[in-house]
């Protein structure tokens, strides 16, 4: 149930993030490796959010057709160049729209944002944590879909001046207190720090010397990000995330927490 990859690092080509690599996000959308019960294909749409040099406020295209099938996605990909990334497809929950707005990432400000899982019950089994939210809040919903309003309660947070990381958090906490069964692996930026969770679903962290990504499944990096010279050399290692963890990250050092316990740094 929907794949997403975040990153930050040197400058690179969308294509050579996204599209290129063996097992890149292009291949999770028709192939994925660990859906854990969440679906079998990725094909209800995708899109891309990016960060141009001293320019806060990120960029975005998205479609609601299967990436493989968009033909404007390649020239777009190959057009530009970033060093902060979030790419997302999206398996679209059950009586759910299928539409473009309804695909990560969500933007506001600063922020992207993708949400990979699902909230059963939705929207009745969260009447109580909307109620925290205002009538505006709630006009400016994307797409009547479950992420969209996991995004609001988030943005809510973040509005009001809660810390990202503590942001992510709570929410997390509020949606799988209320709906216990919610697949809730989180991904926010601002261009400068990764924030995700892991709760029921996927995720890997790779570190290479002057990037770091975040993703649902491994992929094969690009030269640009691995520092390799050349085809077949070793990669850098991805790393596993256990279930129930917070995992912040920017281009120096990478921190991994219990979501319900104390946060011990875990690396640096």
């Amino acid at each position: 149930m929907c794949r997403h990859v975040g990153y930050l690092g040197p400058r690179v080509g969308l294509d050579e993030l996204l599209l290129r690599p063996a097992h890149s996000l292009l291949e999770q959308s028709w192939a994925p490796n660990d859906m854990r019960g969440g679906g079998t294909v990725n094909v209800d749409g995708f899109g891309v959010g990016w960060y141009q040099p001293a320019t806060p406020v990120p960029k975005r295209y998205r479609a609601a057709g299967p990436m493989w099938a968009d033909d404007n996605l390649p020239d777009v990909a190959e057009s530009v160049a970033a060093g902060a990334v979030v790419g997302a497809v999206r398996s679209a929950s059950r009586s759910t729209p299928v539409v473009h707005t309804a695909c990560a990432p969500f933007t506001a400000g600063p922020w992207l944002f993708s949400h990979n899982g699902r909230v059963p019950g939705w929207p009745h089994s969260l009447v109580d944590l909307v109620d925290k939210l205002d009538s505006t809040e709630l006009a400016e919903l994307e797409a009547p879909v479950d992420s969209a309003l996991v995004w609001a309660l988030l943005r809510h947070r973040l509005t009001e001046g809660s810390p990202p990381a503590d942001a992510v958090r709570d929410t997390l906490v509020d949606v799988v207190t209320a709906v216990p069964d919610a697949r809730m692996n989180l991904l926010l930026t601002d261009g400068n720090t990764l924030i995700a969770t892991t709760w029921t679903h996927s995720l890997s962290v790779c570190r290479t010397a002057e990037a770091v990504l975040v993703a649902s499944e491994p992929f094969e990096l690009p030269p640009a990000v691995s520092g390799e010279a050349h085809a077949g050399a070793e990669q850098p290692p991805w790393e596993s995330v256990p279930d129930g963890c917070l995992v912040v990250a920017d281009r120096v050092t990478t921190s991994r927490t219990a979501l319900f316990e104390t946060p011990e740094p875990e690396s640096g």
